[in-house]
């Protein structure tokens, strides 16, 4: 007789999709250690500064990832201090994401004020560094 439930998965399938994102991340942040974003239009160039003019809350991001990966903090800071705070904390959601995955617990939950906190930063930060007396610390510093 069947009681209903089904048998538990294996842990190397719970955790196929959080290792599948770790994957994809680690493929991306080894492109970046190899293929530096410092060389001109190396991965391009960001439409909201060749159209509009204007520094997008993700300009500098890759420089920044690139430096946090390569042990340059100050770097990193220089590209886009918001990336450089929010890298580090995805992480550990991702790892804590994994390790609960894993151990087959519940699933990772957010407030459901974390997005719209989440949202306010980014435009705030957005508006913030495109500001002329603010650019200088918060603007995406230019390619050497």
């Amino acid at each position: 007789m069947s009681t209903g439930t089904a048998p538990p998965s294996p842990a190397w399938r719970r955790g196929a999709v959080p290792f599948a994102v770790g994957g994809a991340a680690v493929a991306g942040a080894a492109l970046l250690v190899a293929r530096t974003p410092y060389a001109p239009l190396s991965y391009g160039y960001c439409p909201s500064l060749l159209f509009l003019g204007v520094s997008c809350p993700g300009c500098g991001g890759l420089r920044a990832t690139h430096d946090l990966l390569t042990g340059d903090l100050a770097g990193a800071w220089s590209a886009n201090p918001l990336w450089t705070l929010i890298a580090p904390l995805l992480v550990l959601l991702w790892g804590t994401w994994a390790v609960r995955r894993l151990r087959g617990g519940p699933p990772v939950t957010v407030p459901s004020w974390v997005p719209w906190a989440l949202l306010v930063a980014v435009v705030a930060f957005g508006v913030l560094r495109n500001v002329p007396a603010l650019a200088p610390y918060l603007g995406p510093a230019p390619l050497p």
